[in-house]
């Protein structure tokens, strides 16, 4: 995938209108996911604070914001075309295996506390009212230091080089698009 897009990006001027649909996309992609990554505590917590608390999978529906975002970018059939492929390898083929290993490892290594999670929180689609686990008083994060987005996971989740890979990306299609006024 990462061929084909460099290669759409060379040979593709993309449209102004493109932009206007695409970053606001990226936008809100590249920010859940950092939201997701100041949360989250791998292994040693289950992590249900900040977005956790809306949905399992934060930094998946990130990512699939941040792709949707340079799909929109490309224009027209190109769009089309795009999400026509990163949509369904994403629904059929890399979040259902992504979710189940980590179901798996969160279920070893949290047991109970991760069944009720799963139970009540949607894996992408975010609830709106934030979920506490009731019945364990320790996991409601009220006003703990563990229930506070973090800059140091943030970094621990490497979350920086994903973020400047998207301005890169983004400045690339600007620059591409703006090749004759600069």
């Amino acid at each position: 995938y990462l061929i084909v897009g460099l290669a759409v990006v060379a040979l593709r001027e993309p449209p102004p209108e493109g932009f206007a649909l695409g970053v606001p996309a990226i936008a809100a992609g590249a920010a859940l996911r950092g939201w997701g990554a100041g949360h989250l505590v791998k292994n040693d917590a289950l992590t249900t604070t900040g977005p956790y608390a809306h949905l399992r999978h934060p930094l998946y529906l990130g990512t699939l914001l941040v792709a949707t975002g340079f799909a929109l970018l490309f224009g027209g059939l190109w769009t089309l075309a795009a999400l026509a492929a990163v949509w369904p390898w994403f629904a059929l083929h890399y979040f259902p295996r992504k979710d189940r290993v980590e179901c798996a490892r969160l279920s070893a290594l949290h047991g109970e506390a991760f069944a009720r999670y799963r139970a009540a929180v949607p894996a992408l689609w975010p609830r709106l009212r934030p979920w506490r686990d009731a019945s364990d008083p320790s996991r409601s994060g009220s006003g703990s230091e563990r229930s506070r987005w973090q800059l140091a996971r943030y970094s621990d989740n490497n979350e920086l080089g994903t973020a400047i890979a998207i301005v890169a990306a983004l400045l690339l299609f600007w620059l591409r698009a703006n090749r004759g006024g600069i």
